[in-house]
């Protein structure tokens, strides 16, 4: 099995993009990307824009290579409403698009089903079930918690398995914080995990330190309890230049059992480049470029 991220915060754009090749078929998981409206009180910066189409390009490139598409939920930087024919011919696998929702992705899904389902060459609601290609099975979780409860809606965990590889894609959890979110990776038992993370830049607002210490108690389970070799933290998590200050209790334990946390853009052998953590510094340079620049 070949895993390769599309496009993470760690790579500088708000997506949990990633495409997997198995020998019985191509998949790509989320094909969406964007950028945070506003942060530090500042829109995007013009690096932040160019890389989210940068990204985009990559997404389109490798949805016309893939023959599965899987939308876990229906947030713009989990699929792109806008471009609809990237579903063209495609497998699709959706989120329910009426059962276990809230009302704004009600109102998207229903918007995307009437844009794609002509395009595309069958559509599956995937909620709780299992589908197999050849010697590769897809199995997706019931529907969770986008966080630690619904006011943001639900969202598909996704589990890939070829042979003894299993690879399994959380969605946007938000830690895991919930023991329903931690059972259905701990049941898959992946050997390499790509999870969204705590949302640590929004402590004491969205998100509480009571959440945050359920994730790394949840993560430390999961550790101690599946097989897993690589656990890519990012996402969520990757919106906080301190993330690893955050999460630090969780090193010491993935030393010990002899694995490896790092980000989606480590996983590529790549720096990590958290541009929206980075939007301040960045509108900070431009100024003072600016100003230099002036006679």
């Amino acid at each position: 099995m070949n895993l390769l991220p599309l496009a993470f915060e760690s790579l500088g754009t708000r997506s949990m993009a990633t495409f997997v090749e198995t020998k019985d078929c191509r998949i790509l998981i989320d094909p969406g990307v964007a950028l945070g409206p506003w942060r530090y009180s500042l829109e995007p910066h013009k690096i932040e824009l160019e890389r989210k189409s940068q990204h985009w390009r990559k997404i389109k490139s490798y949805s016309e290579k893939s023959d599965i598409l899987i939308i876990t939920h229906y947030h713009r930087d989990h699929y792109n409403p806008r471009e609809p024919g990237i579903y063209r011919n495609k497998t699709v696998f959706i989120k329910h698009p009426e059962k276990n929702i809230n009302y704004s992705q009600k109102q998207r899904s229903a918007h995307f089903l009437r844009q794609i389902k002509d395009l595309t060459y069958e559509i599956f609601i995937s909620d709780g079930q299992t589908f197999e290609f050849g010697n590769t099975t897809i199995i997706f979780s019931e529907p969770v918690y986008h966080g630690p409860d619904s006011r943001t809606g639900y969202v598909t965990e996704v589990a890939i398995k070829e042979g003894k590889d299993v690879f399994l894609h959380t969605s946007d959890v938000e830690g895991p914080s919930l023991e329903t979110q931690t059972s259905f990776i701990i049941e898959q038992d992946p050997d390499i995990i790509f999870c969204d993370g705590p949302m640590t830049y929004m402590l004491e607002n969205h998100y509480s330190q009571e959440n945050l210490r359920d994730s790394i108690q949840n993560i430390i389970k999961i550790m101690h309890e599946t097989r897993v070799k690589k656990f890519i933290l990012d996402h969520h998590l990757l919106r906080d230049l301190d993330w690893r200050e955050k999460v630090k209790d969780l090193f010491p334990m993935a030393e010990e059992k002899g694995l490896q946390i790092i980000s989606a853009a480590e996983f590529r052998n790549l720096e990590n480049d958290l541009l929206e953590a980075r939007r301040k510094k960045l509108w900070e340079t431009t100024s003072i470029s600016k100003i230099r620049e002036k006679p």
